[in-house]
């Protein structure tokens, strides 16, 4: 008599585990489809109401758009904003050409062509 009553507490353990198994799955793969919205969050990104659709979409897709949701959600950054140029490298370049410069650069074009042209004939 006892050991029916021991089978019955071990069964009744198990069923309590299957169903903690499928919420932990359940919530997994919210989260998994929420992770290129979040990215996009974090980085203040233009396209995040976009951006969130498209993880779930993905859903329906077996996930092959993984890949270009991951790239859209990095490449935005709002210190920089799109692509991968380093902010101090736009500030450090050459000042901008003044009206001397582009008549001197003129000049010497000129006198390219003209040796370019003798040279021809």
């Amino acid at each position: 008599m006892s050991s029916t009553k021991g089978r019955r507490g071990a069964n009744q353990c198990r069923r309590p585990a299957g169903l903690h198994v499928v919420a932990v799955l359940f919530y997994a793969i919210i989260a998994i489809h929420d992770i290129f919205y979040k990215i996009a969050q974090s980085r203040e990104h233009p396209h995040q109401d976009a951006i969130h659709p498209a993880g779930w979409v993905s859903l329906f897709t077996l996930h092959a758009l993984w890949p270009f949701l991951w790239i859209w959600a990095m490449a935005y950054r709002p210190e920089r904003g799109w692509g991968f140029a380093h902010p101090s490298a736009t500030q450090i370049g050459d000042p901008p050409a003044t009206a001397t410069d582009l008549q001197d650069l003129r000049r010497r074009i000129e006198k390219i062509e003209n040796k370019l042209k003798v040279g021809v004939e």
